[in-house]
């Protein structure tokens, strides 16, 4: 069985503005995200995914701590494109993620679109859940043990309107 765990923050976005405006070798990519979920409850997800041009099914069980068992799985773009506007409930979850190496581990930075406009959340994914991590400058208050930061909270209940 696959495990994510993962521990998740928001970003400070002058902080953000400026390593970006540095061209920092250690910003790895930056893609264009389209997600919607097809099921979604406390204790699982169902979730399909356009990232850049490749189409994915995502399966997570419920999140005890900061871990929780991923089954991920690459799917013909055409039909996670279809999926997204037939099966998917709306509003989707639209990002730009952006990869960056961090003292020895990938930290994921989504700037959101859309109904979540505004909101900006760094995720690292980790070996362990004790394991000790160094945070970068554009790092701020950690939300990993709030749900309303999940994607999924994010798809029912979106940033614009809290």
């Amino acid at each position: 069985m696959a495990t994510e765990i993962e521990r998740k923050f928001l970003v400070k976005p002058e902080e953000w503005q400026q390593f970006q405006q540095r061209s920092d070798p250690t910003l790895l990519s930056s893609t264009r995200y389209r997600q919607g979920y097809i099921s979604s409850s406390v204790s699982k997800t169902v979730r399909i995914r356009v990232a850049g041009d490749r189409g994915f099914i995502t399966i997570k069980g419920p999140t005890v701590g900061y871990s929780r068992s991923e089954f991920e799985y690459s799917i013909p773009l055409a039909d996670a494109e279809a999926m997204l506007d037939q099966l998917c409930e709306p509003p989707l979850i639209e990002k730009t993620r952006h990869r960056v190496a961090w003292d020895n581990l990938v930290w994921e930075v989504d700037e959101f679109a859309g109904e979540n406009q505004g909101l900006m959340v760094a995720e690292v994914e980790l070996s362990d859940t004790n394991q000790a991590i160094t945070l970068p400058d554009w790092v701020g208050e950690e939300v990993s043990d709030d749900p309303r930061y999940f994607n999924a909270s994010l798809a029912k209940h979106p940033y614009s309107r809290w």
